[in-house]
């Protein structure tokens, strides 16, 4: 009977210390498949695609997304940023919000610099990033307070990620062209983005052979 109030405290502990790192698991992986999804992406991505992606994450991390709230407890921003190798720079291509943060701007980009990649020049990167409120089942010493998560990663099928009804940088901005001006595109470029067997991957392929 001495010992039990103790036991209890130590259980609570370890309880909640267990679930916030589970927590942050779950919420890094989410943030994981959301990129991978944008970069497999060959059509152009539009408002929907990102409700999708948002329901997506709630789905992922069970949590309750209405689109129509005012306060949400996840968010979710998508953004896409060009490098420019002549003067060492990063742009945002495309920056979309699903909750309460606001979308990034080319000026917001002074704060991230140290945390994306040397690229070519040209090449983008899809930055997500995630919030989601935690607030533990005990009090043992831990307030409430958010999980954030944070990736890059490289398109893999295409040369860019493009939102709907954007110039695709090729030079007719004609996204009605065969292939959305990504992939089957005679009219501006040759690449054929059909990937069956893994070939067009940008990162390594066992499977593909040495010469």
């Amino acid at each position: 009977m001495i010992v039990l109030p103790a036991l209890i405290v130590l259980f609570a502990l370890s309880w909640v210390y267990f679930d916030v790192f589970r927590q942050q698991s779950v919420n890094q992986k989410a943030n994981y498949a959301i990129g991978d999804m944008l970069s497999r992406e060959t059509d152009a991505v539009d408002d929907t695609y990102i409700d999708n992606a948002f329901r997506l994450l709630g789905l992922m991390t069970k949590t309750d997304i209405d689109l129509n709230a005012v306060v949400f407890p996840t968010d979710l921003r998508i953004t896409v940023v060009k490098y420019n190798a002549s003067n060492s720079k990063y742009s945002v291509v495309w920056s979309a919000a699903r909750g309460d943060p606001q979308v990034l701007t080319t000026g917001d980009l002074t704060n991230y610099t140290h945390r994306l990649p040397i690229m070519t020049n040209g090449a983008q990167t899809i930055i997500v990033e995630t919030w989601d409120q935690y607030d533990p089942v005990f009090r043992v010493g831990l307030d409430p307070f958010e999980i954030k998560t944070y990736s890059f990663t490289h398109p893999r099928y295409a040369p860019q990620v493009l939102w709907a009804g954007q110039n695709n940088g090729w030079g007719n901005g004609d996204q009605d062209a065969p292939g959305n001006s990504l992939c089957n595109n005679s009219a501006e470029n040759e690449t054929d983005c059909t990937n069956e067997d893994g070939s067009q991957n940008l990162e390594p392929n066992k499977k593909r052979s040495r010469t």
